[in-house]
Formats: structure tokens, C-alpha cells, sequence
């Protein structure tokens, strides 16, 4: 089995070393879920300083639901971040491409400083020095720091429509389309906050 990888330094070095002082991470979180809206994460790095949790950090998606609320408690207190949406509506009218896009630049709107560079996950941005890195979340702490924030800012909001709108057990797919969640949109027929566009949602006529 392959080792997970660990998020290293190397492409906020290579932009410190290069004159940078706030570099950025940016990820977004929630794509393949047929329920509720995609986050966008961005974390800032400063040159000259280290945190612990640097070396702690990794792929939201690989770490467990106890350690991302701690880490993305650290993050929060230390460095710069900001946290950006589109909603369900944006995502079926735009598709989930763009969508992700328009999450990560409006995090970028949120943030109380401008990053001198941006390491991106896999995605080019209309942004200056932005360097897009395939699987970013897992090679770049400040990447793998944006998608911990973002993945803990959007759990909480799906526990929110957890009790908005019962009977899917968004609590705990977080909107994902597990085979429970799947049987219980067929018994219920779709909400107001899942994905028309999404062909497990499309399927099935509304009855709300």
C-alpha cells in the first residue's frame, strides 16, 4: 500500500525565495456531494515564520474528523485564512467547475491581506502568481492547511441542514451520496439544497 504523502514547503519556499512574503493556499472541498454548497479554503503562509503545525497538516480527506477540528483551530489562531462559498443554486446553473473556481475567488475577496503568490489545487486562476499543483493537498502545507479549514467550515454548515431539512442524514454523509443517503432520497424525493444538476438528484421528481 502507498504511503500517504506529506505536505512539505517546497513550492512556498520556492515562491519565498523568489521575493514572496505571503504566500497562499487555496483548496476547495465538496464537489462530489449531491447535497449543499462547495468551500473554498485559503490559508496564508508569512516568510520567516514556522508554526508546529506544519508538520501536522495533511489532506483534509485523509485525516480523522477530531484532528481537522484541532488543526484547523491552529491554522485559524496563527495565520491568515478566509473561507469562500457557492451555493447549490450557482452549482447546477454553472456547473461544479466553475463553481469551484468562484468559491476559491471569493475566499480570496474575504482575506485581510493580498498574497504575493498562490499555490492552487490543480486549478488555474485568474489571479497574479498562481501556480496550480496537481493533488496540492497533499504536497503543500498551505494547500493542505486551506482544504482543513474549509473542509471543518463546511461540515458545520451541513450539520445546520442537518436540522433544516431531516430525514437524509446529512449529518453524517455531510451530503455525500452514500448508500444510505441515495435510498433515502428515493424514498423522499429531493430537497431544496440538493443538486438538480447532480444524476443521482436528477432522477427523481421534486416533492417538496
Amino acid at each position: 500500500m502507498a504511503k500517504t504523502p506529506v505536505p512539505s514547503l517546497r513550492f512556498e519556499r520556492e515562491a519565498w525565495n523568489a521575493g514572496a512574503h505571503w504566500v497562499a493556499g487555496v483548496d476547495e472541498v465538496g464537489c462530489g456531494p449531491i447535497a449543499g454548497p462547495v468551500a473554498a479554503g485559503v490559508v496564508v503562509l508569512p516568510a520567516g515564520r514556522r508554526f508546529r503545525w506544519y508538520s501536522q497538516v495533511r489532506d483534509s480527506k485523509v485525516l480523522p474528523e477530531r484532528s481537522r477540528d484541532e488543526l484547523s483551530m491552529k491554522i485559524r489562531d496563527s495565520v491568515p485564512f478566509a473561507i469562500g462559498w457557492a451555493s447549490v443554486e450557482e452549482i447546477d446553473r454553472i456547473g461544479i467547475l466553475p463553481a469551484r473556481r468562484l468559491c476559491m475567488l471569493r475566499a480570496f475577496e474575504q482575506l485581510a491581506v493580498r498574497p504575493d503568490a498562490v499555490i492552487s489545487d490543480a486549478l488555474d486562476l485568474p489571479l497574479p502568481n498562481v501556480r496550480a499543483v496537481i493533488d496540492g493537498d497533499a504536497l503543500s502545507v498551505a494547500v493542505a492547511a486551506a482544504s482543513i479549514v474549509a473542509k471543518v467550515e463546511r461540515d458545520a454548515l451541513m450539520h445546520q441542514l442537518c436540522e433544516r431539512y431531516p430525514g437524509y442524514n446529512l449529518c453524517r454523509n455531510k451530503g455525500y451520496p452514500t448508500p444510505e443517503h441515495k435510498r433515502l432520497l428515493q424514498e423522499r424525493g429531493p430537497s431544496p439544497i440538493h443538486r438538480t444538476s447532480y444524476a443521482p438528484v436528477a432522477q427523481y421528481t421534486f416533492r417538496w
